[in-house]
């Protein structure tokens, strides 16, 4: 059903397009396979920052003296900076209507992270089923690797959540301007 804003749209030659709005418990099939869209290059100042805000005191983060003399030779990117960089790369295609993370699961970190190397992901869906306790959710069961831009895997883990089902996402109440202050279309087709 439109709104009266979607129908002013219409009318004046442009329909609105919904973006994307993510899955729901009914859209995730035992055995799919997502290469999810984004990466992301590992910044000096992604590694620094994120080891200081979590009071990591390891020094092969943020000293690149002592680091020289590790067998690396130069800073390793904080292990937990990578799992949340490529489980934030996989909510697009996996938790966008998260409820609640339910665990990580034998997370492992095959290959070293260095600054400068750039991360890509991936998660293949290994078992779904519909929560007893609460009809309205569903857990999803992940496995999850993330791999840099040679194709080494630099972590992999498994993670479970609840997410909502179709008819039960929350629903959210915004105020859209009106269309009129966009440009008209220009040349029919």
């Amino acid at each position: 059903m439109m709104n009266q804003m979607e129908t002013q749209a219409e009318a004046a030659g442009t329909r609105v397009v919904e973006g994307w709005t993510g899955r729901l418990f009914e859209d995730f099939t035992v055995g799919d396979l997502y290469y999810h869209p984004f990466g992301k290059t590992v910044t000096e100042s992604d590694n620094q920052s994120f080891t200081l805000m979590t009071q990591n005191v390891a020094k092969t983060h943020v000293d690149s003296n002592f680091a020289a003399g590790t067998e690396f030779g130069r800073p390793l990117v904080n292990s937990t900076f990578t799992l949340a960089l490529v489980t934030g790369q996989s909510t697009i295609d996996l938790s966008m209507n998260v409820f609640a993370n339910m665990g990580w699961d034998e997370v492992r970190m095959p290959n070293p992270v260095y600054e400068g190397d750039t991360i890509y992901s991936r998660s293949k869906v290994l078992a779904v089923r519909e929560s007893k306790s609460r009809p309205n959710l569903g857990l999803v069961t992940v496995a999850t690797e993330g791999f840099n831009q040679d194709g080494a895997i630099v972590i992999s883990y498994r993670r479970t959540f609840m997410v909502y089902r179709q008819g039960f996402l929350p629903s959210v109440e915004s105020s859209r301007p009106d269309e009129s202050s966009l440009p008209d279309v220009e040349g029919a087709r």
